[in-house]
């Protein structure tokens, strides 16, 4: 472990779930503006919304998290959620995560979630508050400082 990580903090689950709860929302937006645009599109060239492909609508509501993850955590380590529940995503040495880190964190998110969250509620049995997703992309989450309001 890198001297960097010897004394951080871990988050809880509670604090993870509730970071999580805070982007679910900004994510819940990010998918009503895509789905509004297919439907308004569709409308304008088909006059039926519900006729045709859903490829490119599916590929956004699978794809979009991601882009939104994947900015944050290589901006600064946290998305909104992170930064209101002061976490913070880091790779093994304490450093930003890489794109690669990314894409399999997220895709290794989305396998967390299939055994009813069994993935983010391994956090409770590992002696290092790790996730699945954190074990699979090696990355982690640590606790940020409240900065000093002068």
């Amino acid at each position: 472990m890198s001297e960097k990580l010897e004394n951080a903090v871990r988050p809880g689950l509670l604090r993870i779930l509730a970071a999580i709860f805070y982007d679910f929302w900004l994510i819940a937006a990010i998918w009503l503006i895509g789905t509004t645009l297919d439907a308004v599109i569709r409308n304008a060239l088909m006059d039926h919304v519900g006729d045709g492909n859903y490829l490119v609508l599916q590929s956004y509501l699978l794809l979009s998290p991601w882009v939104f993850f994947a900015w944050f955590w290589m901006h600064g380590g946290q998305t909104l959620g992170m930064r209101s529940w002061r976490i913070k995503i880091v790779d093994l040495n304490g450093d930003p995560i890489s794109r690669l880190a990314t894409i399999k964190r997220y895709l290794a998110a989305l396998l967390s979630w299939l055994p009813l969250g069994l993935g983010f509620i391994w956090v409770l049995f590992d002696k290092e508050n790790r996730s699945w997703h954190d074990l699979l992309s090696n990355t982690r989450l640590v606790m940020v400082q409240k900065r000093n309001k002068s």
